[in-house]
């Protein structure tokens, strides 16, 4: 029983780590006034993990705390991407017109003509 609410503290460090790395919502709302499916079912989960044996609740624990850093990587891996290759989400035009622009050339417009 010791041993059960010793890792009580730990597991609820996870469940908030958890919570932290989920995706931001469009319309900011807390998190725990409306919780989203996901969020719902990882507080179900870890509900459940509450009544279940140790031997159990150390497995998902476990795999909980590597999606936490399976997480906190792909959002590091995109905030790098995104760093590092700012031309990704630009259509072909607009990339040809600011490579241009960075050489020092002036594009025309497609409605003027020289």
């Amino acid at each position: 029983m010791a041993a059960a609410q010793s890792s009580a503290p730990q597991l609820r460090s996870l469940y908030r780590r958890l919570l932290r790395e989920l995706p931001a919502r469009s319309p900011p709302q807390t998190i725990l006034s409306h919780p989203s499916p996901l969020q719902r079912r990882i507080r179900d989960t870890t509900a459940l993990g509450d009544s279940a044996g140790n031997g159990i609740r150390a497995v998902s624990a476990e795999a909980a705390e590597q999606f936490v850093q399976y997480a906190q990587a792909q959002r590091m891996y995109a905030t790098l991407v995104e760093r590092y290759n700012p031309g990704m989400g630009m259509s072909e035009e607009e990339r040809v017109r600011l490579t241009a622009r960075r050489v020092g050339m002036d594009l025309p417009t497609s409605g003027e003509r020289r």
